[in-house]
């Protein structure tokens, strides 16, 4: 197969070791800037030019693309998708997977386990919010924020209202969430790979720090995780329609709940605490739905 990977930075692990899984089982990866691709929108030849050319044709292609980046590389990859090259995961399903207040909801419709989450546009309603998450102490996070960046811990009552008055007063969009004190600064990453859990790793926060994101300075060790916990993952990932992701679970006194579904999960951590060659899983799956084209939206969503 001939596969693209859109990408800003061709150095990262994550990038590398897709490149080498694809090139090992005798494909060819080509690593495509994504800003630096331009489109020709015209009936029925649908057109991607980069760097002065127009691309060649792909069998597949793999989105890693920047949350910073999203509206634009979603364009590209909707434009591979009409052009009939199959999506890792489609367009559609990445853009419900970065609107954060969007993908809580569809998990919740489909009976998933959630932490009490609470949203608002009137700051006037502050404690009214507040009151429906179960009060201090609680998570406040920026809608458009990742990798732990944007999310703040609120001891008290009278600190979570005066974060919210803030955040609101620069007209930002915020969740509220409840704190799951019980999971003790941990998270578990449970890796998908087309409908199954490949691989899971429990990550654990810097000292005094929350917040368990590897980039933060957390660390990573291999983890058994339960059927039900199995379950919830591979639930989340079919409700976003995503092939591949990374689920971020909480382990809470009632179950297990879910912070996040990325639909560009970081490979490092959790081939490095697990030994688990995700890359090549990755490539299989392609190798099994690339030749068919089954692609569902085929950039219409």
């Amino acid at each position: 197969m001939k596969i693209a990977m859109l990408a800003r930075n061709p150095d990262l692990y994550s990038h590398q070791r897709l490149k080498q899984a694809a090139e090992e089982r005798g494909h060819v990866l080509d690593i495509i800037n994504t800003l630096r691709c331009y489109m020709n929108i015209v009936s029925r030849r649908s057109q991607i030019y980069y760097n002065g050319e127009e691309l060649p044709h792909y069998d597949a292609v793999i989105p890693r693309i920047g949350a910073s980046v999203t509206f634009y590389g979603l364009a590209v990859l909707r434009q591979f998708e009409m052009m009939g090259v199959y999506p890792l995961n489609e367009s559609v399903a990445i853009g419900r997977s970065r609107d954060k207040l969007r993908s809580l909801q569809i998990l919740a419709r489909e009976g998933i386990g959630l932490p009490v989450t609470t949203f608002a546009h009137d700051p006037k309603q502050t404690e009214e919010v507040l009151k429906l998450a179960g009060g201090a102490p609680l998570v406040i996070k920026l809608l458009e924020g990742t990798q732990g960046i944007g999310v703040v811990l609120a001891d008290t009552d009278r600190s979570a209202k005066s974060i919210v008055e803030a955040f609101r007063g620069a007209k930002v969009n915020i969740l509220v969430q409840e704190f799951i004190k019980e999971s003790g600064g941990t998270d578990i990453r449970a890796l998908v790979v087309g409908g199954k859990v490949v691989a899971a790793m429990k990550r654990t926060g810097a000292a005094d720090d929350f917040r368990s994101n590897l980039h933060r300075g957390g660390s990573a060790q291999t983890v058994k995780i339960s059927a039900e916990e199995r379950s919830t993952a591979v639930r989340s990932a079919k409700a976003m329609g995503l092939n591949v992701c990374g689920v971020d679970l909480l382990r809470a006194n009632h179950g297990p709940v879910v912070m996040e579904v990325n639909s560009s999960p970081g490979l490092e951590g959790v081939e490095k605490a697990t030994g688990i060659d995700v890359a090549g899983q990755i490539i299989e799956l392609l190798e099994k739905k690339a030749p068919g084209g089954k692609t569902k939206t085929k950039g219409k969503g």
